[in-house]
């Protein structure tokens, strides 16, 4: 498997007594490649990715695509040969040409292939995972969850305290500060289900609903989606197509995020940090005291 983690040489010019210095030093930095998803052998999707649970990004994304709804669904993943030398980040195994960078996933039988002309066969930045589509209304996938009716209840204390605890999680952006997280946690009891990091944001989510998928644990009623930075569009699509009600976010969200948080009825929490947070939709959901 790719490795996460890469050191290179870096020149650190720092400000020593007024003046500038500068030495030579190593640096950790978090690896960023293209792994490709295929579906019985087509070309489905290309996203920049951090190497590691693959097999839950690709399962996170079907569902986040509305191909599949839940782990029964799918039937194997296997990662094939991919590029070889000369490709984008190539760090495969040189005995068998594999480098980890091609993902194959089989359905279960009766599931419906992906159609070919709505396939995302363009490479998309590790900022946006929905460039490329041609309207929103191809991006809005109807979901088989309804989070609307979830009435799941969340302490606002407990909310407040979720960014700390995802930080204390993130183990590689303790290395390199250049990754996103996702964490999901229980929203009675505040226990922490999962949490995952990556390049991306949104393979970051698709991971966590990824793992959620190989248990077969959808639709995720109950649960809070805490993510490290803004929520976006796209961010509120994955909460709504896995069923989780409530999605909290250290930084703002979109007017678009909203708009369908609205539609979906999913709380969202934006600018969650410390003592204070914005609730942009369905604060209902919020408890604010213990009841007597």
């Amino acid at each position: 498997m790719g490795r996460r983690t890469v050191n290179r040489p870096v020149v650190r010019i720092a400000a020593d007594d007024g003046s500038l210095t500068s030495r030579r030093r190593g640096d950790t930095l978090v690896v960023e490649e293209p792994l490709e998803i295929r579906v019985a052998g087509e070309p489905l999707a290309v996203t920049m990715r951090t190497p590691g649970n693959d097999v839950e990004l690709a399962a996170g994304f079907l569902v986040s695509e509305g191909i599949i709804a839940h782990g029964g669904q799918l039937r194997s993943a296997i990662h094939c040969g991919g590029p070889g030398t000369g490709a984008i980040g190539a760090l495969g195994d040189p005995a068998t040409g594999n480098t980890y960078n091609v993902l194959d996933v089989a359905l279960a039988a009766g599931v419906r292939l992906p159609d070919a002309s709505v396939a995302r066969n363009f490479y998309t930045t590790s900022s946006c995972g929905v460039c490329g589509k041609a309207s929103i209304d191809q991006v809005a996938t109807v979901s088989e969850y309804e989070t609307a009716t979830d009435a799941s209840p969340v302490a606002g204390a407990l909310l407040l305290g979720l960014p700390d605890r995802l930080r204390e999680h993130q183990a590689v952006f303790g290395k390199t500060g250049g990754l996103h997280a996702a964490a999901l946690f229980d929203a009675a009891t505040g226990d922490l289900l999962v949490v995952r990091e990556d390049v991306g944001r949104h393979n970051a989510v698709d991971k966590v609903v990824g793992w959620a998928v190989l248990g077969d644990r959808l639709p995720l009623r109950g649960t809070v989606l805490q993510v490290s930075g803004r929520a976006s569009f796209e961010l509120v699509q994955k909460a709504a197509m896995a069923g989780i009600p409530i999605l909290s976010a250290v930084s703002a969200p979109s007017s678009l995020a909203v708009e369908l948080a609205e539609a979906s009825g999913i709380t969202l929490a934006g600018f969650v940090r410390g003592t204070s947070m914005n609730l942009y939709a369905r604060p209902d959901r919020v408890v604010l005291s213990e009841p007597e």
